[in-house]
């Protein structure tokens, strides 16, 4: 069975609530409580549904915004990025490739060389510090 072939219940099984809420029906956590916002830890952070690779913790930055933030994905072979127009607004979603969680969404407004900002949330993720 691939990831993306999970059922619900196996879904639920498997995650948190919050989890669940977030990956799997695209919800969001409160910007400035998510486990990874002040993280200063190095290593690789993966989604924590299916442990892929998604952003290595040298990217990482401090937008401001309450959500972790990465100027850089380790990969776009990992990522998908899906135009969003929920809530009224014009954003691009950020999945994972391999199993389609929602992750967060990237913002053209970062700091450079990319100008991207890759805001994610931290339940969403799982950090396999370097060691």
């Amino acid at each position: 069975m691939t990831e993306k072939n999970h059922t619900e219940q196996e879904w639920k099984e498997k995650l948190t609530p919050e989890q669940f809420d977030i990956c799997r029906n695209k919800g969001t956590e409160r910007p400035f409580t998510g486990e990874y916002n002040d993280c200063k830890k190095q290593g690789i952070y993966q989604c924590i549904c299916c442990g892929s690779t998604l952003f290595d913790s040298k990217s990482k930055y401090d937008s401001g915004s309450g959500w972790p933030s990465f100027w850089r994905a380790i990969t776009s072979d990992n990522i998908n990025q899906v135009t969003d127009g929920s809530h009224s607004m014009k954003r691009t979603e950020v999945t994972c490739k391999s199993c389609d969680a929602h992750l967060g969404h990237v913002f053209e407004d970062g700091p450079q060389p990319t100008g991207l900002r890759y805001c994610i949330n931290s339940a969403s993720l799982k950090l396999k510090e370097n060691s």
